[in-house]
């Protein structure tokens, strides 16, 4: 029986089980059958393209409009490395995130952040966060303040502030549950005070705390936990009420939760960075989801693919924040 081409058959060729699932396709070059596709446009030409047969989109040109993410031409090829390294570390979570962003682009915020969760809890159960796991350090974080959480109200206006600066406001289970508490008690409070949300120290958050990562035993009771306490899911849903001010390192779900928020506000100092894929996850505190809606999934696939750091300037010129203030 003769053998009748199939996409099925090739999309198999870029399958995260059978090695790397990215595909850098030269911008007009004919599309593959499946994999995660980067269109690489290394000339500046812009040319004319459907983001939705894209998961990435880069170009060298200066003044590129999103959905692309704009590189200098002497760092494409240093970038294009660095996302091939993390593919091939960790081809099933790169395949799930490209395609957790694809399908929440259609989803409400919520039922995304459910999407996110379940995949999120899958990975941890994998075997590229189990090699991650036992590859990393296992010190121990800095001292967390006895209230991680501080509420202030003059008149109208809540603000409150992350609240240990001796570990860098790492997202521990305790932050996560003082935060969870103090945004309910706003969202709910009849009055409708608006909110602020700061951090203390030299950064608004470094993210996840480090010797808690893959402490959960039980994955199905933490992804119920995950999306019971979503702080990113009150902070939508605090709508117009909910600003968050972000200096320093926003590391991981120290921008994915704050990005929830509906004004964003950052310092001149602020660094963001998603280093999850590098860990064989995703971003799990809301991040395919918040980031997404602030700066598209494209660019915010890139960003996690290179754990690439980015600026405040860069931060506003992609609507990640509103405004560049001290």
């Amino acid at each position: 029986m003769p053998t009748i081409p199939s996409d099925l058959i090739g999309a198999e060729a870029h399958s995260p089980l059978t090695g790397s699932p990215l595909v850098l396709v030269e911008a007009g070059d004919a599309l593959p059958a499946g994999g995660v596709i980067v269109a690489v446009d290394r000339a500046g030409a812009l040319p004319m393209l459907d983001p939705a047969d894209y998961d990435a989109m880069v170009t060298t040109r200066a003044d590129a409009p999103a959905p692309w993410v704009r590189i200098a031409p002497d760092r494409l090829d240093a970038q294009l490395a660095a996302v091939r390294a993390t593919a091939a570390q960790s081809p099933i979570a790169t395949a799930m995130l490209a395609r957790v962003l694809r399908l929440g682009e259609g989803l409400e915020f919520e039922a995304a952040l459910e999407l996110e969760s379940l995949a999120y809890s899958t990975l941890l159960g994998g075997a590229e966060f189990a090699r991650w796991l036992a590859a990393a350090p296992h010190g121990e974080s800095g001292a967390q303040a006895a209230d991680p959480v501080r509420y202030d109200r003059a008149d109208d206006h809540v603000t409150l502030t992350l609240a240990s600066p001796g570990n860098r406001n790492a997202m521990t289970a305790a932050m996560r549950d003082a935060l969870y508490e103090a945004l309910a008690n706003v969202l709910e409070d009849p009055s409708l005070p608006s909110l602020t949300l700061r951090g203390e120290g030299r950064c608004f958050s470094t993210g996840g705390d480090l010797p808690e990562f893959g402490t959960a035993r039980d994955l199905a009771a933490a992804h119920v936990i995950r999306t019971q306490r979503s702080c990113g899911r009150l902070l939508h849903r605090l709508g117009s009420r909910a600003a968050t001010h972000l200096h320093g390192a926003c590391i991981g779900s120290g921008i994915e939760v704050p990005a929830a928020a509906a004004r964003r506000t950052g310092a001149p100092d602020l660094i963001v960075q998603l280093p999850e894929l590098r860990m064989g996850l995703i971003p799990g505190a809301g991040g395919t989801v918040s980031l997404a809606r602030a700066i598209g999934r494209h660019r915010l696939l890139w960003l996690t693919l290179g754990a690439f750091r980015i600026g405040a300037g860069q931060a506003f010129d992609w609507g990640l924040i509103h405004s560049i203030e001290p």
